[in-house]
């Protein structure tokens, strides 16, 4: 056997065979196989119908239109093999609304079920049980000139599902593979029968081309190609947006830059999406300044965050996931002249994006330096930013970890209401300012004067901010300082 099959897969095969039908491995997996990647997922195809499936396993469920059974495996400890889904060859069939097939017919033929897949490297089977490679469209070719083909006449299989055009693309920068030329003349020819796709299923081909080694190259070619006003049109806007001070690329392409480096930095979704989105208010906030005879952005990461956030819901991604994209694009201008770096204002700044949110802030920083066209990711002022974080972790940065709260105040005495929490925000600005303050002997004192006073003052107080004078550094924060190799 020239690949390393689980012996779950290779048992269902056999139990198939066994029972007189073929069994092979399709599509993504036997591509993965042979480009040496470990499949994510494992599927089988088979001349048995649905039926004659579940007859051979009884432990097992069939609950689509597609033909596919999932076959229960309980002797294993793999999750990824607890089902593995069984489909029947399959017929081609019309598209008439360029997403599913009218109807699904099976068939007893594998050239059949190849015939009508999309790509000529997604179309090869395998047989581990007789070593058995059918490659009938010159798919290992394809993989080996790292190139995307279509399997027949591209115009007819994006017709079938235009989803296939994303897919192309995605494909094309998960791998680092070139479109062939028919192929890519039919994406453009067939862009428009994109309308008719669910935008869930164009999203989902958005972020696993975001996940991808290369996103930077698949969205560019998206946009080439007429389909990324599909995805986030807004982004399009920054196409020729020239910018200002060190910035040597025009929005657009210094914002795919961004993105790219949380890519080529293996970072998760959130600071992709984040650097892809960072400066795409830039475009509505761009003047012309006469007196610094350059372009201005004023308040271009407000707008950015609201233009985020409107987009995240149209994606429909997760709020958890949306909360932390439009923290980061709205906070990403935090930074500031390391000689006025105050440790109250980067407590200040942990407030507003949260410790769980604060370091994925200074990557999203570096990537917006390199997507500038910067050589050093981390120059010193941003290393004494990062110096300071890690110094102020220790204190509270929020109303939560306050040695006080609002069960204490009705233990005092006091009603619940918006005084508490105007009280409470009170407090928790002297403690950003003076950490040493935040005691319960001298959160109760202060508490009581705080309830004292009229409405509005302690609501004008509740919501203002306070200074404090920075205590002197201790032996903690100099070897802090040390490890980041700043004063």
């Amino acid at each position: 056997m020239r690949f390393n099959i689980p012996k779950e897969i290779i048992k269902v095969i056999d139990t198939l065979e066994s029972a007189g039908f073929e069994g092979y491995i399709v599509g993504g997996c036997v591509r993965d196989l042979l480009v040496g990647k470990k499949p994510k997922d494992w599927d089988i195809t088979t001349n048995a119908t649905p039926e004659d499936i579940q007859k051979i396993f009884p432990e097992s469920f069939y609950e689509n239109t597609f033909g596919t059974v999932g076959v229960k495996i309980e002797e294993t400890e793999d999750e990824s093999l607890k089902v593995v889904e069984v489909t029947p060859y399959r017929l081609e069939s019309k598209y008439s609304n360029n997403r599913h097939p009218d109807e699904v017919t099976f068939s007893k033929s594998l050239a059949d079920d190849l015939k009508r897949r999309d790509f000529t490297m997604n179309a090869i089977a395998y047989n581990p049980t007789k070593d058995e490679l059918v490659d009938l469209y010159d798919g290992q070719e394809a993989i080996k000139d790292k190139m995307v083909i279509c399997v027949g006449d591209p115009n007819e299989r994006f017709e079938e599902d235009a989803l296939r055009i994303l897919r192309a693309v995605r494909f094309a920068c998960q791998h680092g593979f070139a479109i062939e030329h028919e192929t890519m003349n039919a994406m453009t020819q067939k862009a428009d029968l994109l309308e008719n796709i669910s935008f869930e299923r164009i999203r989902d081909e958005f972020l696993k081309m975001l996940m991808s080694s290369f996103p930077m190259t698949g969205i560019a070619l998206s946009q080439k190609l007429g389909i990324f006003k599909y995805i986030i049109p807004e982004l399009e806007d920054g196409l020729g947006v020239e910018q200002n001070g060190g910035h040597i690329y025009d929005v657009w392409e210094h914002n795919l830059r961004t993105m790219q480096h949380a890519a080529d930095k293996d970072w998760p979704l959130h600071i992709r999406l984040s650097g892809l989105l960072h400066d795409i208010g830039k475009p509505a906030t761009r003047d012309w300044s006469k007196e610094k005879n350059d372009y201005t952005f004023y308040g271009h990461e407000v707008v950015g965050a609201k233009m985020s956030k409107k987009i995240c819901e149209r994606l429909k991604l997760p709020n958890d996931l949306t909360e932390k994209v439009v923290k980061l694009v709205r906070n990403h201008m935090f930074f500031a002249d390391p000689e006025t770096i105050t440790h109250a204002g980067v407590r200040r700044l942990i407030a507003r994006v949260g410790k769980e949110n604060v370091w994925d802030l200074v990557d999203l920083r570096i990537c917006d330096r390199v997507g500038m066209g910067r050589p050093k990711e981390e120059p010193y002022r941003l290393r004494k930013y990062e110096s300071m974080i890690e110094e102020v972790m220790r204190d509270p940065v929020s109303v939560a970890m306050l040695k006080i709260d609002g069960d204490r105040f009705v233990e005092m005495g006091y009603k619940p209401g918006r005084e508490m929490g105007w009280v409470l925000h009170s407090l928790l600005e002297e403690v950003l300012d003076d950490p040493t303050k935040n005691t319960e002997e001298y959160l109760e004192k202060r508490s009581r004067e705080l309830f004292a006073m009229p409405e509005e003052n302690l609501k004008e107080l509740g919501e203002a901010g306070k200074n404090a004078k920075e205590e002197a550094e201790d032996e903690e924060i100099s070897k802090i300082r040390k490890s980041y190799k700043v004063k």
